[in-house]
């Protein structure tokens, strides 16, 4: 995955990074760090195996469903998207992408290891 420091992206002040395409986008002045990349990296196995429309179309779909749900709470809704829920739930696991099964993110947190 290639880093790619910037000022723009991602936009607003609650995010420092960003996965578009499998670019991660680091806005300056943030120092990524291992945890940070690796959410980003599970996103950009995400994306490999579903083909990036698809990935992206889920995620917008979900990001919807879950904003309906939580009331139009835009942070509840994106902690809630099953593909951040497998990011964040793995991301301080130097080891998990070794042995991550194929969708993840769809499985039960039982099944994901």
């Amino acid at each position: 995955m290639r880093v790619i420091y910037n000022r723009w992206l991602p936009p607003g002040r609650r995010f420092a990074a960003i996965n578009i395409l499998g670019l991660c986008f680091i806005k300056r002045p943030h120092k990524p760090s291992e945890s940070m990349l690796r959410h980003e990296t599970i996103h950009s196995r995400q994306m490999l195996e579903l083909g990036y429309v698809f990935f992206y179309l889920m995620y917008l779909l979900e990001w919807v469903w879950q904003l309906l749900r939580h009331r139009f709470n835009n942070f509840a809704a994106y902690k809630a998207i099953s593909f951040e829920r497998e990011a964040y739930a793995h991301q301080d696991d130097e080891y998990y992408l070794q042995h991550r099964k194929a969708y993840a993110q769809w499985r039960s947190a039982k099944n994901n290891i």
